[in-house]
């Protein structure tokens, strides 16, 4: 059975805080490292997580040896690092030969919120308002809309995939720490939208 999706879900807040658990994760830029992270820190494996912060903190030359072995240890290496007080709030990654990372951060300035979308182009894969500013964090749909605005998701999916639904839900994995529903709203988003596509053909 699947749960309706709350479009004005809002979290909170997103500086409270942080287990360290967390802390460590939101840390990790690059994709493959956080989801191995996650993996060791679930299953009380803390003797390696030290040693994978120890390799994380590698330098950058042995980050491009990595890269050279697979592409995909380049996923969220190239992300511009977070300011002071800044959070990762969201994030897409894509499964391209380079495992691209888009990513909203959030900050807060003078008792409001600023949010902006980065990738690791420097901006360059980016084409609407990559910026905003809200009192209190964003409902779930609000995130959604300032996130694809400012980096066309659709698009990207049907330049790889035209129109076929299905490997495009196997190209992507969107992450949250903030909005449960997060993969599934981009994913109802990406249904909706092609089938719309497919039956106005």
């Amino acid at each position: 059975m699947t749960h309706a999706i709350d479009l004005n879900f809002r979290p909170a807040g997103y500086f409270g805080p942080q287990a360290l658990e967390e802390y460590l994760l939101s840390r990790a830029k690059n994709a493959l490292v956080r989801d191995r992270l996650k993996a060791l820190l679930a299953s009380d494996q803390h003797d390696e997580v030290a040693h994978l912060l120890r390799e994380e903190g590698v330098s950058e030359r042995d980050c491009k040896a990595l890269e050279r072995l697979h592409p995909q240890f380049m996923g969220g290496n190239y992300l511009p690092d977070a300011e002071d007080q800044e959070v990762e709030i969201a994030r897409i990654f894509i499964h391209s030969t380079t495992g691209d990372v888009t990513s909203v951060y959030a900050q807060p300035v003078n008792g409001r919120i600023h949010y902006r979308v980065v990738d690791e182009y420097d901006g360059d894969t980016l084409d609407g308002e990559t910026e905003r500013v809200s009192e209190n964090p964003l409902t779930l749909e609000e995130l959604y809309d300032f996130f694809t605005d400012a980096w066309p998701f659709h698009s990207v999916l049907d330049m790889n995939f035209e129109g076929d639904v299905e490997r495009m839900l196997g190209f992507f994995v969107a992450q949250s720490d903030f909005y449960p529903q997060f993969d599934a709203l981009c994913r109802q988003r990406v249904v909706e939208a092609f089938a719309e596509e497919a039956s106005d053909e």
